[in-house]
């Protein structure tokens, strides 16, 4: 085992436009801006979100591509290899929904796996993020 490793600190997800996706992350999920940069070699705004102790990693390109279509669905995203979504805790999945809703989120998938409630939902440009209520 290695033993150096210590902690997860962030996941990074691109978005097609910063401020859509900080008013969504901010309004939906809680997440404060940590930082707001531009990185000259990577030609990208790179914003720092964080939510207890949590942080997401958002790139704005200069030059963005689409998610691909077949990223937008849980269960045929989840057959491409590679990193999939960020999962999140929830102790009230009715009651998040019930927000999800308010706020128009698009809601894409609801499941329950044994016990636990699932719901997927796709962030501004069709992210998928996870919430489970164990």
């Amino acid at each position: 085992m290695v033993e150096n490793v210590k902690k997860a600190l962030h996941v990074g997800i691109s978005v097609k436009n910063m401020e859509k996706s900080l008013d969504w992350y901010k309004k939906n999920l809680g997440f404060e801006l940590i930082s707001d940069d531009y990185a000259p070699p990577l030609k990208a705004r790179i914003c720092f979100v964080g939510k207890d102790g949590f942080e997401l990693e958002l790139f704005q390109y200069d030059e963005p591509k689409d998610i691909p279509e077949d990223r937008k669905m849980p269960n045929t995203d989840l057959q491409t290899v590679g990193t999939k979504h960020v999962a999140f805790l929830t102790d009230d999945m009715k009651a998040l929904k019930e927000g999800f809703v308010a706020n128009n989120v698009d809601i894409a998938h609801e499941v329950t796996m044994g016990t636990d409630a699932v719901m997927f939902v796709r962030d501004p440009d069709g992210v998928l993020i996870e919430f489970i209520q164990k």
